[in-house]
């Protein structure tokens, strides 16, 4: 199962896709759909519209999760990220995707554990939950696969296992033999549970998240 998550915004649209099988997921793609700042706001929304409707064309997911509106700084900055949120919307919806929304506070929540916490703990933790040996950058596109990591730990876990239970399969190397996928034997379980356990360093280990810092430069 494909799932895309999509972190909107009029200047940069984040963008992330996920695969999984319900037990193990990895990184597929990601990355942040950047306008110009001297073009017109009808075009920053059309190339957005463009350039996502390509990259499901593209990925094919069966999930769109997208992160919703919660506040913005001011009415106009509000109707221009609503904006970009309806063009992610109608890509999604005219590429045949069931469509789920997240807020800010949920994505962050399941995938930190807490629902406040900024955008450099957030990248810390998808870097984990997919095993990836760089963070990945810039932080729209890991907000933006947080949105689809926290469709991963919202969604039934037997309802993913259902329609993922092909993928092994089918010779796409995330099955449990010959997958060839490195760093990507995480459960999807709390994402609390995954912060390394630096007892055999003689640190202290972290028993909540309060207790958490991620590295100064992660």
């Amino acid at each position: 199962m494909r799932i895309v998550g999509i972190d909107p915004g009029s200047e940069r649209t984040g963008y992330g896709c996920v695969e999984t099988d319900g037990r193990r997921h990895r990184l597929v793609t990601c990355g942040a759909i950047t306008a110009a700042a001297a073009d017109a706001f009808p075009d920053r929304l059309a190339r957005i519209y463009r350039e996502l409707s390509a990259l499901l064309l593209k990925m094919r997911p069966e999930c769109v999760a997208v992160e919703s509106v919660f506040h913005a700084v001011n009415a106009r900055s509000a109707l221009k990220l609503g904006h970009a949120r309806g063009v992610a919307l109608l890509a999604a919806v005219e590429a045949g995707c069931t469509v789920v929304e997240y807020t800010p506070a949920e994505v962050k929540r399941a995938v930190v554990g807490y629902g406040r916490a900024d955008k450099r703990q957030v990248q810390h933790m998808v870097t984990l939950l997919l095993g990836l040996a760089q963070p990945p950058t810039p932080y729209d596109a890991s907000d933006a696969l947080a949105v689809a990591i926290c469709h991963l730990h919202s969604a039934p876990m037997r309802g993913i296992r259902d329609q993922g239970s092909g993928i092994g399969n089918q010779g796409s190397g995330i099955g449990d033999r010959g997958s060839g996928i490195k760093g990507s034997k995480n459960p999807v379980l709390d994402p609390r549970s995954l912060i390394p356990d630096p007892s055999s360093s003689g640190k202290k280990q972290l028993k909540s998240w309060r207790q958490y810092c991620p590295p100064a430069h992660g």
